[in-house]
C-alpha cells in the first residue's frame, strides 16, 4: 500500500501580496512547504518579503492571491484565536507590555481565557530567574526582554513558532544564548520554526532548510548545507558573496 504523504506544517501556494494600494508587489508567486518539526531559516535582501511571509502565517495580514496552508488547513479558514494559539510569533524588539514580567507572561492566557497552572515554569524554560516575575518589564536588559517575549509566546500551546530577526538587536553573547534557547525548545517540543535572519552565520548554524527570498520570490530552497556549500542559482552565489544588500554577517 502506498504511504500517504505527511501534511506539511506550512505550505505556500503561489502567494502574492501587495502594499500601497496594490502599487508595490512584495510577494510574487511564492510557493514552498515546510516539513513538520523542522527549522527553516529565511534569508535575503532587505525588503524581499521575508517578514511579510511570516505575517501571513498567523493572519496578521492576508494574501492578495494564492493560499497559505497551516497543518493542512488554509489559513483563512482557521478561527483567528485558535490559529494564534497554534502559530506563535516573536518579533525583533522583544517589546514589553506595561506592567511586570509576570503580567507579560500571563497576557496570552488572559487574552484567550485559559489558566496557567504555574507561571514560574515559563521563566525556567527560557532560563530566567523566577525572582524577576515581580519586576517592571521595562527595566529588563535587551536579552532578558527577548527571553520574556519568548516565554510569553510559549504560553500558548503552539506547534509552529515564527521568529522575526529576534537576535538582531542583541550583542553576540546574548544572541548565542537565544540560539541555544531556541535549540532547546526545538529539541524538547519538536516545534516547526520559521526564522527570518539577516545573519548568514546564524542561518547556517540554526537552519535545517534555508530559503533565499529576493524581489518577492523564492530564488533557492534547499537543505542548509547544500544552500551554503553547493548553491544552484547564480543569484544565491551573489547573495552569499555579499553582492546583494541584506547578506550581512555578524
Amino acid at each position: 500500500m502506498k504511504e500517504e504523504k505527511e501534511t506539511a506544517a506550512v505550505e505556500f501556494k503561489q502567494v502574492e501580496k501587495y502594499y500601497q494600494n496594490k502599487e508595490q508587489k512584495v510577494l510574487n508567486g511564492v510557493s514552498g512547504s515546510v516539513p513538520k518539526g523542522s527549522i527553516l531559516t529565511l534569508v535575503g535582501p532587505s525588503g524581499s518579503g521575508k517578514s511579510t511571509l511570516l505575517s501571513l502565517c498567523n493572519l496578521l495580514i492576508t494574501p492578495d492571491a494564492g493560499q497559505v496552508w497551516i497543518n493542512g488547513k488554509e489559513v483563512r479558514s482557521w478561527d483567528v484565536n485558535q490559529l494564534r494559539k497554534y502559530v506563535g510569533l516573536a518579533f525583533q524588539s522583544g517589546t514589553m507590555l506595561p506592567g511586570t514580567v509576570e503580567d507579560n507572561i500571563v497576557h496570552a492566557a488572559r487574552l484567550h481565557h485559559f489558566e496557567i497552572d504555574r507561571v514560574e515554569k515559563f521563566m525556567e524554560r527560557v532560563h530566567l530567574p523566577t525572582s524577576l516575575l515581580k519586576q517592571n518589564a521595562q527595566e529588563l536588559s535587551g536579552g532578558q526582554k527577548q527571553r520574556v517575549a519568548l516565554a510569553r509566546t510559549l504560553v500558548n500551546p503552539s506547534a509552529i513558532l515564527l521568529l522575526d530577526e529576534i537576535t538582531s538587536a542583541l550583542d553576540i553573547s546574548a544572541a548565542r544564548e537565544i540560539e541555544q534557547l531556541i535549540s532547546d525548545i526545538h529539541e524538547r517540543d519538536q516545534k516547526t520554526i520559521l526564522w527570518v535572519t539577516h545573519d548568514l552565520d546564524q542561518a547556517k548554524r540554526m537552519g535545517e532548510w534555508t530559503w533565499l527570498l529576493a524581489e518577492g520570490q523564492v530564488v533557492e530552497a534547499a537543505d542548509t548545507h547544500s544552500f551554503f556549500h553547493h548553491p544552484k542559482e547564480e543569484l544565491t552565489y551573489r547573495f552569499l558573496r555579499g553582492e546583494l544588500s541584506g547578506g550581512q554577517r555578524s
